[in-house]
């Protein structure tokens, strides 16, 4: 009896991977699709013609790319700029309502997404920024405060003070010791801070619409446009485009970044 168990197991599994990889397959398939028409089950032509109208110089495709990567790394650096240090003092400093501080991060959060960068966008009209990599830069920075403030927070939490404190004993001043013991210690929550930013950024719709469309080309923007006119095989392909620097940036991060250090985050 006890052998049959792994026919219940099996077909979770089966159906656990169609979830997961059921929707990448259609997304191949799509991107390759010459022709594909209702009843048939697959495709009837293949080809590469889409993705030669993607990366013409008329599909503005490398443009988009640039854009986003663009946008997302200088998202992730500003994000890291400013989580570091507001993340430092709430661990570590004795500040009032630091409940109620972290909370303050979750207000973006609050509200329905369009109304907050309907607003957004007329300030930003304001002060030139609408149509620029900076404005985009800044509305992604402040939607990715909310992971990286949390996260550092937690990361500076979990390491010990007696490090830091030693160091200062011996002498370091509190900058040194914050670089050369308490930084190291928290620099893989620091990375998952990064990579959870950098995913948010790449994969950012209302936000870059309202801000940065139609003057700053993202991948984001290139799909909705693709998808709502009913251009399925570019849409696919540049979900695609959006997929290879996700993964390409969490295999650099896993590179550098091991099980055994990753299992130090939270302790």
């Amino acid at each position: 009896m006890t052998r049959l168990l792994w026919i219940p197991r099996g077909i979770g599994l089966g159906l656990l991977a169609f979830l997961i990889f059921g929707p990448l397959l259609n997304l191949l398939l799509w991107a390759f699709a010459e022709k594909w028409f209702y009843p048939n089950a697959f495709p009837s032509d293949w080809g590469f013609s889409y993705w030669a109208r993607v990366f013409s110089p008329r599909g503005a495709a490398w443009e988009a790319l640039g854009n986003s990567l663009t946008v997302a790394l200088l998202t992730v650096a500003l994000s890291l700029m400013l989580s570091i240090p507001a993340g430092y003092a709430l661990a570590r400093l004795p500040l009032p309502a630091k409940a109620l501080i972290l909370l303050s991060f979750l207000i973006p959060q609050a509200f329905p997404n369009l109304t907050v960068y309907v607003n957004i966008a007329r300030i930003f009209y304001q002060f030139g920024l609408n149509g620029t990599i900076a404005g985009v830069v800044i509305v992604h920075t402040v939607h990715g405060l909310v992971l990286s403030v949390w996260i550092a927070t937690a990361a500076f939490s979990a390491v010990p003070r007696d490090g830091e404190e030693a160091a200062r004993s011996m002498g370091a001043g509190p900058f040194r010791a914050f670089r050369d013991v308490t930084l190291p210690q928290a620099l893989p929550g620091l990375l998952a801070a990064a990579i959870f930013v950098f995913l948010e950024s790449l994969d950012e719709f209302t936000g870059s619409y309202f801000v940065g469309a139609p003057d700053v080309q993202m991948l984001p923007l290139t799909l909705f446009t693709a998808a709502a006119g009913g251009n399925y095989q570019i849409a696919s392909i540049t979900a695609l485009l959006l997929l290879v620097p996700s993964i390409g940036f969490m295999l650099l991060v896993e590179r550098f970044l091991k099980a055994d250090v990753l299992a130090r985050v939270g302790k």
